[in-house]
């Protein structure tokens, strides 16, 4: 590691952890949810509410994962729909014990008053359907970003991964779709993220070009260390560092190593793709999300309360605490306060 990347501050990797803004950038919600208190309680879903308290998770980025449907007026109906049930659940998950949180500020205020933060987020540009208006509508129910595309191409993109099934071909759109770039426009206007995980590598490349503020991959790794159609290559990395990006390394298994299944990848192989990112396009460019309970999951962080577990592998590969705190959370928050910036 660069020496700039590390200051060999002082203390345990317990106390640095504690001191640290904890933030997963992606985390999957159950759905249906099966009863009300399941936040709550400790369940066997990898977060809920103590696992979040155990690991110092200081916010957690739960998203309302929409499946990609038929692109036809009664799919892009069904998926708003859902799209918005499923926000309404995320806020009611921002009660005891919890806060919710839409800004950069109310991020760092639940931090600095220890108390847990919900962050909703949007998982597939179909929760808008074919209606741009809808961009607003999310943001106004607390959603702080959405991801263009899941498996399958939409109305807004092509998919990195399309889908036989929906009568998907390679491309739909050569990228960016009319609908997509509008939707991009929007969402610079009302200050939500634009998340290019999942996208087709030219809809990733064009969306960064069209943003007017930096955009985000929430949960992908390194395509030189396993080539899988999910993971950047070195060409989008540096994108994502020309336009003040951050890629958010996250614990898929099968993004890890080829074929990896989670019982044999580990966290050391979520540290060599953070490491990789860091040495190609720069610490300040590098985040972490989970993708918990929605396939993320490795031996040594299999939960929201292995997160230290975590913090401590990135010390002992010499990164400072300085360092591990801009992963954790303070490079995604930049990109939020630049995002809000611009909108207002």
């Amino acid at each position: 590691m660069d020496s700039e990347f590390h200051a060999g501050l002082p203390g345990s990797d317990a106390a640095i952890h504690a001191q640290t803004l904890v933030l997963d950038s992606h985390i999957d919600i159950p759905w249906p949810p099966r009863n009300g208190g399941e936040f709550a309680a400790d369940t066997r879903r990898c977060v809920d509410l103590p696992k979040l308290r155990r690991g110092g998770v200081v916010a957690a980025c739960m998203a309302a994962f929409i499946p990609q449907g038929p692109r036809d007026a009664v799919g892009h109906a069904a998926s708003v729909a859902r799209a918005r049930e499923m926000l309404a659940h995320i806020a009611a998950m921002g009660g005891s014990g919890t806060r919710r949180a839409d800004t950069a500020a109310a991020i760092e205020a639940a931090w600095r008053d220890g108390v847990p933060a919900v962050v909703a987020c949007v998982e597939n540009g179909a929760a808008i359907g074919d209606d741009v208006g809808n961009v607003a509508a999310l943001r106004a129910l607390g959603a702080i970003y959405l991801t263009l595309t899941h498996n399958g191409h939409n109305a807004l993109a092509d998919s990195a991964i399309p889908r036989a099934d929906l009568g998907d071909g390679a491309t739909l759109h050569g990228g960016l779709g009319a609908f997509g770039r509008e939707a991009i426009a929007e969402m610079n206007r009302v200050g939500m993220m634009i998340d290019v995980a999942h996208v087709s590598r030219d809809a990733m490349m064009q969306a960064a070009a069209l943003s007017r503020t930096p955009v985000v991959s929430t949960h992908s790794c390194m395509r030189a260390l396993c080539d899988h159609p999910r993971n950047l290559d070195d060409g989008q990395l540096d994108v994502l560092r020309e336009v003040g990006g951050v890629v958010q390394v996250t614990a898929v298994a099968g993004f890890l190593r080829q074929g990896g299944k989670p019982e044999v990848v580990t966290l050391a192989d979520v540290v060599d793709h953070i490491e990789y990112a860091v040495r190609r396009i720069g610490i300040d460019h590098v985040g972490i999300g989970s993708d918990f309970d929605g396939g993320g999951g490795v031996v040594g962080w299999r939960s929201a309360a292995d997160c230290p577990a975590l913090t401590a592998a990135l010390l002992a590969r010499g990164f400072s605490a300085q360092a591990v705190g801009q992963l954790w959370g303070g490079n995604f928050l930049r990109v939020m306060r630049a995002v809000e910036a611009a909108a207002a």
